[in-house]
């Protein structure tokens, strides 16, 4: 049995898993009768279909909005697809230039016996399915020959628009000491129901995530990193209406670490819930196979809650993340499950209620690669008081063996970081990883003190909330407001006419073959 340093009953934290495992299952048997336009573009993508049309729409998308607006979306693809290709003998790329041209439709070709489809389908997808395993086993040859960073990785964002002008700040980042380098979505990706083709140059606030923005990165960072001798990992997002496809393209190019929340679109952008839920198991499956570690993003809770009041829904989020990921078969050491310094620095032991925070997570994720956020909703513009807040997050990092720890910039609410920035908060990690590298070691924590009693506390809290979203289950606690105090109704929000049940020909082969027991 793990020993507690904060005295959490273990017995009450496995009550509370089990009663997240119950909310996750129920969810479960809702996605598994559904698929969505977003899951049926990734298994086109997983086919190697790829460019767009003479209006740039990529032609996963025209394939997908063919029998989406027969409304035989249900069917799914790979029937359509694998049906086609047996009455013309083409490639599923042959088949969406075909369609895009106007040259055939899918649809009204007479259907071929189940068991010839799957066998014209199956070279396709195993060819795809061990591209993504090499993919893998390069990154671990690479770790295995060059070795990384060790925990918590530090990790940084660069977001100027221009694919290529963040490559030049990746690599300036990686010689400074960075282990993973987060290329920021440009605003509003995530609401597009498309992933933008080729090379980008122009975003506001971020990068458009395309697979050759992927492709040029990931050259990028194995160029550095064998310069620096240290794998560096990359990290994008594929949340939002594309979920399950960036995850592809992320398995297929070699990211290493994605931005992968069950609920963050829901909350934060509106998008429809049982979209979202569907599209997340989808996007798990190829996270946990590709072997990337998934993002999730509880920080953001803090940003519009109360971090001292909220806290046990920061818990419980991680909870039902943790079910959900399981259920696809992702391994909790590929969990990046979230968390966030965000108290009010004004607050009295803010600092030990923090600490409380950050060990109790560690301790009830113990296999989890933690992501820890730096300060934001309290960072003023005064880059003095800002760089000691940074500080203490970071001595809390070290102390509780956090996995991830998105270093903060003295210059956060001011200006996209500056080369400099980085340089001042990777300078900041590193000073402190090492000068405090055994404190979590040697450090007890008072039984009975303001440590414990928080932590024990916030537990508490977590599971009384946990019982109650199980007696109605997660649906019906989105559209309370539960998290993050942001009500969100079942059939409102964005993408829900790209939901529909699985029909008679329904096949999706990936899962089985990609889904990690």
């Amino acid at each position: 049995m793990q020993e507690s340093k904060l005295g959490l009953d273990f017995g009450r934290v496995e009550y509370a898993k089990e009663l997240a495992k119950r909310i996750a299952a129920g969810v479960q048997d809702f996605v598994e009768q559904y698929t969505t336009v977003a899951v049926e573009r990734t298994l086109c993508r997983l086919l190697g279909i790829d460019g767009v049309d003479e209006n740039t729409v990529p032609l996963p998308n025209v394939l997908v909005n063919e029998i989406k607006e027969k409304e035989l979306l249900g069917q799914g693809i790979l029937f359509f697809l694998g049906n086609a290709m047996l009455e013309f003998g083409d490639s599923p790329q042959q088949i969406a230039e075909k369609v895009a041209r106007g040259e055939v439709d899918i649809s009204r070709l007479a259907a071929h016996p189940h068991a010839e489809i799957e066998k014209v389908l199956e070279p396709y997808i195993r060819e795809s399915v061990e591209r993504i395993q090499k993919r893998r086993q390069k990154r671990e040859q690479y770790i295995e020959t060059l070795g990384e960073g060790r925990k918590p990785y530090l990790y940084v964002i660069v977001a100027t628009g221009n694919i290529y002008e963040d490559v030049v700040q990746a690599q300036a980042a990686a010689r400074q000491g960075a282990d993973i380098i987060a290329v920021i979505r440009t605003t509003g990706q995530s609401l597009l129901d498309y992933v933008p083709y080729g090379a980008t140059t122009e975003g506001f606030g971020g990068t458009f995530a395309t697979q050759e923005n992927f492709r040029i990165m990931r050259k990028a960072l194995d160029e550095v990193g064998e310069e620096v001798g240290r794998y560096i990992r990359l990290c994008n997002y594929c949340s939002g209406l594309c979920m399950p496809e960036i995850a592809a393209m992320g398995a297929l190019e070699g990211l290493d670490v994605m931005l992968n929340d069950a609920l963050y679109g829901i909350l934060f952008r509106d998008i429809n819930m049982q979209r979202t839920l569907i599209d997340q198991y989808m996007s798990r499956i190829i996270n946990g196979f590709a072997g990337v570690i998934i993002n999730t993003g509880e920080d953001n809770y803090l940003t519009t809650a109360d971090a001292v009041e909220q806290a046990h829904t920061v818990l419980a989020s991680d909870l039902i993340n943790e079910q959900l990921a399981l259920f696809a078969g992702l391994p909790e050491e590929q969990m990046g499950l979230g968390h966030a310094f965000e108290m009010d620095p004004e607050l009295e032991n803010g600092f030990l209620f923090e600490l409380a925070q950050a060990q109790m997570i560690r301790e009830i994720f113990p296999k989890a690669t933690l992501k820890y956020m730096p300060p934001t909703k309290f960072m003023t513009g005064n880059i003095f008081r800002g760089h000691i807040q940074d500080a203490l997050f970071n001595m809390i990092g070290i102390w509780t063996s956090q996995g991830i720890q998105l270093l903060g910039m003295p210059t956060e609410a001011i200006h996209t970081p500056f080369m400099s920035d980085r340089y001042l908060s990777i300078e900041n990690a590193k000073y402190i990883f090492g000068n405090m590298k055994n404190i979590g070691d040697e450090v007890e924590y008072k039984k009975g003190g303001i440590i414990r009693r928080r932590a024990a506390e916030v537990l508490e809290k977590a599971i009384v909330l946990l019982e109650d979203m199980e007696a109605e289950g997660l649906f019906t606690a989105l559209e309370k407001g539960i998290f993050a105090d942001i009500k969100r109704p079942k059939n409102g929000g964005k993408g829900l006419d790209g939901v529909k049940a699985k029909g008679a020909n329904y096949y999706n082969p990936f899962i089985s073959l990609m889904r990690r027991c």
